[in-house]
């Protein structure tokens, strides 16, 4: 029936699209979400001109939002050259928990546990925060409205307290500090079409670093603490497509930051700026390749405190905790994810990745990306248990295992796919 009425809309909008009218949009199947937000947020509207392009694009659009796991559209006629569209919605469970936890061979274990609402008041609204273990204790509270003022402008607000134990580099030696970021950020959210959309904002935050251990040098401060005002731009141009589990398209998101200190005797500006480019490709009904690129490269100070991190949680998996910095960053993260039983709301994923990178060092030049003792591969496996019915209930564990000089090895657990 679906495949019979979207070929009838076809036909009528390239035949005659300016004879045929729109008489109503209605919404079927949702429960939390508000009708009016739909409708709020779709281009189609009563007495427009029914065209299957402007229906396809709502559609993609709501598949993306996190209240709704799946989406479809149904067209009948109403009389006088006029079709009513339903927009059929199956809904997310959207109060969920998130939890990432991480380990490699050298015992080093840290875990993130939170609870999000993505359907605030049925308004596809984000709240929510987490708790964070990682030798010291950390939270955060965040809220988003993307579609808080109109289709098309949005606001977020974030807080966050992070305390961590960072090994700090410098003359071929480390140093372990305390690092507490206390920050607040507000940003303004604007879709510009159903491709491209900007946020832009602003964050103040405070640094404060105290040694613990480790080497010592009368040119590195033991304790720094430093108030800094960060100025942000984030774009990104999306063309992913959703279908349940499955991924396909293309994504590119640039994120660029800059920051300037407080203190103005201490810690220079510096500028900040990096590339996620993404693709997907859907392989027969149960395989999806998927891939994230990143391109990274920040104002070129020779300083211990560098803003790229090689990271478990973030971009190598297996590798451990923050075990490098550089001020310019080439990732690679590439899977196979092959669905290997589906019923019902159910579906077990397993994977087989590669992960790669390379780090320019603090102070030093592009060459460094060649430089063997910068440069990280982490192939590995995992499996992904996923609720299809539950936005992002997906519990992930991947196993890295380095093959470059000084590798490690370890396991990743998470909520979500890695990326």
């Amino acid at each position: 029936m679906k495949q019979l009425i979207t070929i009838t809309l076809l036909c009528l909008t390239f035949a005659h699209a300016q004879e045929y009218k729109v008489a109503d949009l209605k919404v079927q199947g949702n429960k939390k979400l508000k009708t009016s937000f739909v409708k709020k947020i779709s281009n189609i509207k009563a007495g427009v001109v029914l065209d299957s392009s402007v229906i396809e694009a709502d559609i993609k659009l709501l598949k993306r939002l996190p209240s709704i796991a799946h989406a479809y559209y149904q067209v009948f006629p109403a009389g006088d050259n006029s079709y009513n569209v339903f927009y059929n919605i199956e809904e997310n469970f959207t109060i969920i928990p998130s939890a990432n936890v991480y380990t490699t061979n050298d015992d080093e274990f840290a875990y993130r546990l939170g609870l999000y609402e993505f359907n605030l008041f049925g308004q596809n609204m984000t709240f929510g925060g987490f708790y964070q273990k990682d030798i010291y204790s950390s939270y955060a509270l965040n809220f988003r409205a993307p579609y808080l003022f109109s289709r098309q402008l949005g606001l977020a607000i974030n807080y966050q307290d992070l305390t961590t134990q960072e090994p700090v580099f410098f003359d071929n030696t480390t140093a372990d500090y305390k690092y507490n970021n206390n920050s607040t950020e507000v940003l303004a959210l604007f879709q510009l079409n159903f491709n491209n959309r900007f946020e832009i904002g602003v964050n103040y935050f405070t640094e404060d670093y105290e040694y613990k251990f480790g080497a010592i040098s009368p040119d590195i401060p033991q304790e720094l603490r430093v108030h800094k005002l960060l100025y942000k731009l984030i774009y990104e141009y999306n063309t992913l497509d959703y279908d349940f589990q499955y991924v396909e398209g293309f994504r590119s998101i640039l994120n660029f930051q800059y920051v300037t200190s407080r203190n103005e005797t201490q810690l220079p500006d510096f500028l900040i700026g990096w590339n996620d480019f993404q693709y997907f490709k859907r392989f027969g009904a149960k395989g999806n390749w998927a891939n994230r690129l990143r391109l990274g490269v920040a104002t070129n100070n020779d300083t211990p405190f560098a803003p790229f991190s090689v990271d478990n949680n973030l971009n190598i998996r297996g590798v451990g905790n923050t075990i490098d910095r550089g001020t310019a960053a080439i990732v690679l993260n590439t899977e196979y994810r092959q669905t290997l039983y589906e019923k019902g709301w159910f579906s077990l994923q397993g994977n087989a990745f590669v992960d790669a990178g390379s780090w320019r060092n603090p102070g030093g030049d592009f060459g460094d990306f060649s430089e063997s003792q910068n440069i990280r591969v982490y192939p590995g496996i995992g499996l992904r248990f996923i609720h299809k019915r539950i936005f992002n209930a997906i519990f992930r564990i991947d196993y890295g295992i380095g093959i470059t000089d000084n590798s490690t090895q370890g396991l990743v657990f998470g909520i979500g796919q890695y990326f």
